[in-house]
């Protein structure tokens, strides 16, 4: 066969980033890009954010249906109970540099966890039920004390132990800040975790099954995950987004500001997404939880920038279908909470991994690893040249 259509016939189905091609079956949420809806096993994200909690949202994302109260209060209780975190591990951490982005030190950490917590490597047919509840739990529960300890180490401060009286929010804000937040606080880190813990078949998610389908133990799955949501492409971007409010400065400057990138044809931070062709419905959560919040401490220039940014956007990215997805509010949120920057996308992880682990369970039993085919773009037929001759 000649070599020009060999490779015809690879480019015929080639997508790069996979972008429409579907890699797996899955029950666990559904995005319609069109309109701006997101659903967890077939519940609007507006539902839950207003009625639900993380830990009921949790559950419900690994076991497919809504808990009653006693599952419920089961699984808080096993939540609370798996919080804390080995000596060695903590150990470990102080080992880090102070330098270390805190999702270097979750990536590390968690998989370090898989040493601590043998999985078994067997075929995955043969798992009990329990020992995969058991890894959900533990990863879920560990995730806030893991972030919190290392962002209070690298300041040369104790971690401080998680406490069972709380919930996974209040508990989180506890550990990192060494006080009980305001109901209201505690409200809006919840709802951000839930706005956070699914999104399809994303990078991370897809990162998690790749490896997972090796049979590789499922925190060594979890952190290839976090690896992947580290990118600015995918986690990242609500810092980006911070920087780009600070460069701009002033309400004044958000015209030219905006002006400039579109002559430029440069990316605006928090602006398009790549299944949303209207408003993210997470972003415009956040926003209602900003404005409970600024009605308490007032507003900041940093809101007021970002929506004269919206505002002048919709006669022009707008009509294209770029508007703003969820990073684009998500840091200012954080920021007026008081979370250092560099803690946004660990937190993310913190909602995430009970996403990533309802795509792992549903994958369990399938027993395929990936294996994509690539479009070769070399030489054929090559001959070889002795090393003399050359």
């Amino acid at each position: 066969m000649a070599d020009s259509q060999k490779r015809e016939e690879s480019i015929s189905c080639f997508s790069p980033g996979l972008a429409g091609i579907p890699v797996a079956e899955s029950a666990v949420s559904f995005v319609d890009g069109q309109v701006g809806h997101l659903e967890y096993r077939g519940i609007d994200i507006e539902t839950l954010a207003e009625n639900s909690t993380f830990e009921e949202t949790s559950y419900l994302l690994l076991y497919g249906e809504l808990p009653t109260a006693e599952q419920l209060e089961a699984f808080e209780t096993r939540l609370k109970r798996h919080r804390r975190i080995k000596f060695r591990i903590r150990d470990m951490m102080k080992s880090f540099p102070e330098s270390a982005h805190p999702m270097d030190s979750l990536q590390a950490t968690v998989a370090a966890l898989g040493m601590f917590y043998p999985y078994p490597r067997t075929l995955v047919g043969t798992l009990a039920q329990a020992t995969v509840d058991d890894v959900c739990v533990n990863l879920i529960a560990k995730l806030p004390t893991l972030v919190a300890a290392h962002a209070r180490m690298r300041r040369g401060d104790d971690p401080i132990a998680p406490r069972d009286d709380l919930s996974h929010a209040a508990n989180f804000y506890y550990m990192l800040t060494g006080d009980e937040p305001y109901p209201l606080t505690e409200r809006i880190l919840d709802v951000a975790f839930i706005v956070h813990a699914e999104h399809t078949m994303n990078a991370s998610t897809f990162s998690t099954l790749v490896v997972a389908s090796s049979l590789a133990d499922p925190y060594t799955s979890i952190s290839a995950a976090i690896g992947s949501l580290s990118g600015p492409l995918h986690g990242g971007a609500n810092e980006d987004v911070l920087q780009m409010l600070d460069e701009i400065g002033t309400v004044k400057n958000a015209e030219s500001y905006l002006n400039g990138k579109l002559e430029r044809k440069e990316k605006i931070s928090g602006l398009g997404h790549r299944v949303y062709k209207t408003r993210d419905p997470r972003a415009t959560l956040l926003v209602k939880l900003y404005k409970q919040l600024t009605d308490k401490i007032g507003s900041d220039i940093d809101y007021r920038i970002a929506r004269q940014i919206e505002k002048l956007s919709e006669s022009t990215l707008g009509k294209k279908g770029i508007c703003p997805n969820v990073d684009f509010y998500s840091g200012i949120v954080y920021r007026k909470l008081g979370i250092p920057t560099d803690l946004f996308t660990p937190i993310f992880a913190i909602a995430r991994v009970s996403g990533w682990l309802a795509h792992w369970k549903e994958q369990l039993g399938q027993g395929r690893i990936y294996r994509p085919s690539q479009i070769y773009t070399g030489k054929f037929d090559a001959p070889y040249t002795p090393i003399d001759k050359r």
